[in-house]
């Protein structure tokens, strides 16, 4: 009887300790002392400073269309490529001195500018060369969208491309098919790339302090990577129901092998 006894402990130790918590898996906890659940998120996020190998969407627009019609390739090449393939080949792709070549105006630098500071450059190139009132022309410059790749404990690896704007770490995990459940949502990796080389930032993703982070917002080209948790490492399952079969199957095993002992 006792034996029994202390079998049922440790059968329900061993589940309780190889559970993952609540409130590890739970995004968005108010973590501060703070007990007002309406404070107001400010939300940081720098403008992005375009990089070696980012590809930039340029159109021009005047009042007589025909006279920019160079600038704005669109149509040209393969006709059955997808969004992606055209942002590639009617973009403008940095090179590695940071210049794009554009018709008629030649190599513009735009190495660490903002798309407005390379909208008002390119503005400024055409009234110097083709137009004389900035009311003639109009210019937008982009992004050919966000591009960023998640790998570790996620739903769906590898590199994705978001036509926004700007997106958040939760959208970016939502597109790569969510953290799984042995996903550490309490220490979450963005590796980020500067001219200097890369940099790497950590999240916690329970924390609804998280939206106050300067790093919150991603970037093209950041690496999003979720490490596992030790539960993984240790072979147990993420919640009782899984540890309560794993252990029933290895008392089994321990069970059958005494009985075949004993019969020796």
């Amino acid at each position: 009887m006792k034996k029994c006894f202390f079998v049922t402990i440790m059968v329900i130790g061993a589940v309780l300790v190889s559970c993952v918590p609540y409130k590890d898996t739970v995004y968005f906890q108010n973590k501060s002392k703070a007990t007002d659940s309406t404070q107001v998120i400010v939300e940081k996020q720098k403008p992005y400073r375009v990089q070696i190998n980012d590809i930039l969407n340029i159109r021009i627009k005047a009042a007589k269309q025909e006279t920019v019609s160079i600038f704005n390739p669109i149509g040209e090449g393969n006709l059955n490529a997808d969004s992606q393939e055209r942002a590639y080949f009617d973009g403008f792709t940095v090179d590695l001195h940071g210049n794009i070549r554009l018709p008629k105006l030649g190599n513009i630098n735009v190495l660490g500018f903002t798309t407005d500071e390379i909208k008002q450059i390119v503005e400024k190139k055409l009234l110097e060369t083709e137009y004389k009132a900035a009311n003639d022309i109009f210019v937008t410059v982009k992004l050919t969208g966000l591009q960023y790749t998640a790998t570790g404990e996620v739903g769906n690896k590898g590199t994705s491309i978001l036509f926004k704007e700007r997106v958040n770490v939760f959208e970016a995990l939502a597109n790569s098919g969510d953290i799984l459940d042995t996903g550490d949502k309490k220490d979450v990796l963005i590796i980020r790339q500067f001219p200097q080389g890369q940099k790497i930032f950590h999240l916690d993703l329970t924390d609804v302090a998280v939206m106050n982070s300067p790093y919150y917002y991603i970037q093209p080209n950041d690496m999003i990577y979720v490490k596992p948790i030790k539960q993984k490492s240790w072979g147990t399952g993420t919640n009782a129901l899984q540890n309560i079969g794993a252990l029933a199957t290895v008392v089994s095993l321990i069970t059958t092998t005494v009985l075949l002992l004993n019969r020796i």
